[in-house]
């Protein structure tokens, strides 16, 4: 699609590898048996969707989940295995954001929170040695920062308004089909990521493959 004049694109899934297994694993061994009924790739309690949009302090979701345990698990216990899930930036994916920042007004939309900023931040830097995601966007979006997070039509509304982007223009990408179907609500052209195809792969394919994504 020649059209495209912007792009918002989803962290978890499409630019960072995820494994929700290994923070449900960590959980059961610090005592959380029932940790898939409160939080999972498809589903999130009332705790962890607050925790997204601001409205818990990482301090008082750790409490909580302390809670949950029944032990007298660490702080640190806790944030590890939160942040178990996640895994690292594939190096074909950074060089696609450092080819499409240069063409193309790029943003980030991320349903995320103030415990896993930090971490992937980490990993950014311990792997490539940019510091934070925000250079490789001309803006990154976080769902605890902004107050709204996906589906929910005010997260798009807050990246198309502050932007000033045409929605039917702007290409939205995202491996959770409920969130593309927020997202087409707000009129973006919406693509869903499905699990066995390449973002890399799937931004050739809707940009008709221009030489300078070839290679990435």
């Amino acid at each position: 699609m020649s059209n495209i004049n912007a792009i918002i694109l989803d962290l978890g899934g499409v630019l960072l590898n995820l494994d929700f297994q290994k923070t449900e694993n960590a959980f059961v061994k610090l005592g959380i048996s029932h940790f898939s009924q409160l939080f999972s790739q498809q589903h999130a309690s009332q705790l962890f969707t607050d925790l997204e949009t601001g409205k818990v302090s990482p301090e008082e979701f750790i409490w909580t989940l302390r809670k949950e345990s029944g032990k007298d698990v660490t702080d640190q216990q806790i944030t590890d295995a939160w942040n178990a899930m996640l895994l690292d930036f594939p190096p074909e994916r950074i060089a696609l954001l450092k080819r499409l920042k240069g063409h193309y007004p790029l943003f980030l939309l991320s349903n995320t929170n103030a415990i896993h900023l930090p971490a992937f931040n980490q990993k950014l830097k311990e792997e490539y040695g940019i510091s934070s995601l925000d250079e490789l966007f001309d803006k990154a979006y976080y769902s605890h920062l902004i107050r709204e997070r996906k589906p929910d039509l005010a997260a798009y509304q807050v990246v198309i308004q502050e932007n000033n982007l045409h929605p039917a223009t702007t290409l939205f990408v995202d491996d959770n089909q409920e969130n593309i179907e927020g997202a087409g609500k707000a009129g973006l052209y919406a693509v869903h990521l499905k699990a066995s195809q390449p973002v890399n792969e799937l931004m050739e394919k809707i940009l008709a493959g221009p030489k300078w994504l070839r290679g990435c």
